[in-house]
């Protein structure tokens, strides 16, 4: 979790909002396997240092890691003294659209999953409002969806025409050889080896979405080291013949 400072508590707390908002410690840039990708983390990372566009909307389907990604963006921030604040719009029932309200005080903000959201004109409103504010402010927002902008079916006009402000990106899917790839890049930086040959039996045996795959990669660790063998190929089918790792 990155800490928050005295200014970002009190401010949070002079708004009443809750205080743990959690940036995972394992979804930096360096965690994240690129592939195709890498021109997309050089426009966060331009646009988190304030020297690039100032709104991004990252689009792509679910399970290629956006949420990681604007993570990424927030530790980002605050390696470099920037005050940042990540929000889950998917967890919306948990709370209220004025939780949105001052945020604009923060440098960076990441809106992820706006598209679960959009037709709640309360919540469509909250957002317009926080993207005047930080584009009045000269401040860096990042927003996440699964759809284009003009996909959305947003039914505030403002707010419309906003989202399509700024660079739009589109993440885009790894192929399977390139899974197999992230799969080993995931592997090492936990600390351990997959060969190719295993990786590949993974993604072909067990069709998922890379945020799947890497639990399944932590608990095929754990048994590997249980049993003290290598994740090799035949270790793999034994494993799965024996054990329910979904």
């Amino acid at each position: 979790m990155c800490a928050l400072s005295a200014k970002q508590s009190k401010y949070l707390m002079s708004e009443q909002y809750p205080l743990h908002f959690e940036f995972l410690a394992n979804q930096t840039f360096n965690d994240f396997f690129s592939g195709e990708n890498q021109p997309i983390i050089e426009n966060l990372q331009h646009c988190v240092l304030g020297n690039g566009e100032k709104n991004i909307f990252l689009w792509g389907k679910s399970g290629q890691g956006k949420s990681h990604l604007l993570q990424a963006c927030c530790h980002f921030a605050q390696q470099h003294q920037k005050p940042s604040f990540y929000f889950d719009l998917s967890r919306n029932s948990r709370h209220q659209p004025a939780i949105l309200k001052g945020i604009d005080e923060y440098d960076v903000v990441c809106l992820d999953n706006v598209d679960t959201v959009v037709g709640n004109e309360s919540w469509e409103l909250a957002i317009y409002e926080l993207m005047k504010y930080q584009y009045q402010k000269g401040h860096q927002l990042i927003i996440s969806s699964s759809y284009l902008p003009n996909h959305l079916e947003v039914i505030t006009s403002d707010l419309k025409e906003y989202l399509n402000w700024g660079l739009i990106l589109q993440l885009k899917t790894l192929v399977d050889t390139n899974n197999i790839d992230a799969l080993i890049f995931k592997a090492d930086s936990m600390g351990f080896e997959i060969s190719p040959q295993a990786g590949r039996f993974l993604v072909i045996q067990h069709q998922a979405e890379l945020h799947d795959l890497w639990l399944l990669l932590e608990k095929i660790d754990r048994a590997s080291l249980a049993a003290k063998r290598k994740l090799t190929v035949h270790f793999l089918k034994q494993l799965f013949n024996t054990t329910k790792l979904y």
